[in-house]
């Protein structure tokens, strides 16, 4: 599936989700350039209309826009490309999602939550992983934390950029370093989204294509 040489991953991502933040676009709007957005928000009622609203942010502040679950959203908006949740990841009906990717040069990333998760990521040849939840977080109290420990072994064995999401904050960030970690992402965390700095040697770069080249020319083709 992968179509471009390699690259370098947007090492932000902002995490939509419904029920804690309704209205995603504010902080979306506080993002620097090249910075990414995983647009949730599943089931939420105006979805699409939200979706096409924030292609015409990512469009404006220069961001990367993927829509989660839906590869005709993302194909009607414009998007950078799509978001796998992990049950789609096993999903036995995902051609037609792939094959849109592969024709429009569009990028999938796939939330694990494991290992067996982040093996079939790369078997399907995804662009990077959103590894979760890596510290305690609000979006899943009491769900265990995979800690920083097992983030880093399971990034080195994972075969393709793992980005680190859950519980990201200023404090806890800095616990990455040397973990391999390709990005970070998160729900509500922009003070860490803002402020932490990978280094410039991190394992974020992978053949897959290029988001930043991929999400500016599909954002300039959005017309509303």
């Amino acid at each position: 599936m992968r179509t471009a040489a390699r690259c370098r991953l947007p090492r932000r991502l902002l995490v939509t989700d419904a029920g804690r933040r309704p209205d995603p676009l504010p902080a979306a709007a506080a993002l620097p350039a090249g910075s990414g957005i995983v647009f949730r928000h599943y089931g939420a009622p105006g979805r699409a209309a939200l979706a096409a609203r924030l292609a015409t942010l990512a469009k404006a502040r220069r961001l990367v826009l993927l829509v989660a679950g839906d590869w005709r959203l993302a194909d009607r908006v414009g998007a950078a490309g799509v978001h796998l949740p992990e049950g789609m990841l096993f999903s036995g009906r995902l051609a037609p999602l792939l094959g849109w990717a592969r024709r429009k040069g569009r990028a999938v990333t796939a939330a694990c939550h494991g290992p067996a998760a982040l093996a079939r990521a790369r078997r399907l040849g995804v662009c990077a992983a959103l590894l979760a939840p890596v510290f305690a977080t609000a979006s899943h109290p009491g769900a265990p934390a995979i800690g920083p420990v097992r983030f880093a072994a399971w990034t080195r064995r994972a075969g393709l950029p793992v980005i680190a999401l859950g519980g990201v904050t200023p404090r806890t960030a800095r616990r990455l370093n040397g973990s391999g970690a390709a990005g970070i992402a998160g729900v509500g965390a922009e003070r860490a989204l803002l402020r932490f700095r990978l280094p410039n040697r991190s394992a974020g770069t992978a053949p897959c294509p290029n988001f930043a080249q991929i999400g500016l020319a599909a954002a300039a083709r959005v017309s509303l």
